[in-house]
């Protein structure tokens, strides 16, 4: 018996037709019932205005398909190997621009590869503690965001009296755009505000102040 022979017997005799078809049920089942879990947590702590339902649908079956992925590269080392072979050529382009969303797309696909391993325990209890880890951080409050100052003004010597009221009422302010025209100038202030109200206030009252607005800048898109 030749080397090659060798390796081509042990490679067929990796293959494990002992997957019954209640196994692969069972594997499903529980999948299923973490995906689902998983639907729901993604639903609660989803903020974006924009609820996308495919997607929360897409993690389920994610988790799904894994799952059934690792029940088949079980059964033989041959059909592993095609499968990565097959899984290389796949090439995904939709652009993830929420971070949480791809720790959600991680966690669906975790779950499918511990419970295609048949490691349920482990895949209850990690998805029981990120819950609790994620629930706990969202429970702290965020930072005061910092706001943007849209003012625009007939004439240059504004920008002086801006600066004074800006001094006193704010916490921290810079200059992001200056924008100076025939007819006056336009300005674009970063800053972190004592009171929003009493600063707008205050410089619309200003005799050479046109129009004063306020917009909060958090460095997110928000809908």
């Amino acid at each position: 018996m030749s080397v090659r022979d060798v390796i081509k017997n042990s490679f067929l005799n990796q293959i494990n037709t002992d997957i019954s078809t209640t196994d692969v049920l069972v594997v499903l089942l529980a999948t299923a019932i973490l995906g689902v879990y998983l639907f729901f947590i993604y639903r609660m702590v989803c903020k974006k205005a924009f609820y996308s339902k495919s997607f929360a649908i897409s993690l389920v079956v994610i988790a799904l398909v894994t799952s059934i992925i690792i029940i088949t590269i079980q059964s033989s080392v041959v059909i592993s190997l095609g499968m990565v072979g097959a899984l290389s050529i796949v090439r995904f382009r939709t652009a993830i621009k929420d971070p949480m969303d791809l720790a959600f797309l991680f966690w669906a696909i975790s779950i499918g590869i511990i419970c295609g391993a048949n490691l349920y325990e482990i895949a209850l209890e990690g998805s029981l503690v990120i819950t609790f880890v994620m629930l706990l951080l969202y429970t702290v409050p965020n930072v005061q965001p910092a706001h943007l100052l849209l003012i625009n003004a007939t004439d240059l010597m504004a920008e002086a009296e801006i600066n004074e009221i800006l001094k006193g009422s704010t916490r921290y302010y810079k200059v992001k755009s200056r924008n100076i025209t025939s007819i006056g100038i336009d300005m674009i202030i970063e800053l972190k505000s004592k009171d929003e109200a009493e600063l707008i206030k205050n410089i619309s009252e200003l005799e050479k102040v046109e129009s004063v607005t306020l917009m909060e800048h958090d460095g997110e898109i928000t809908y």
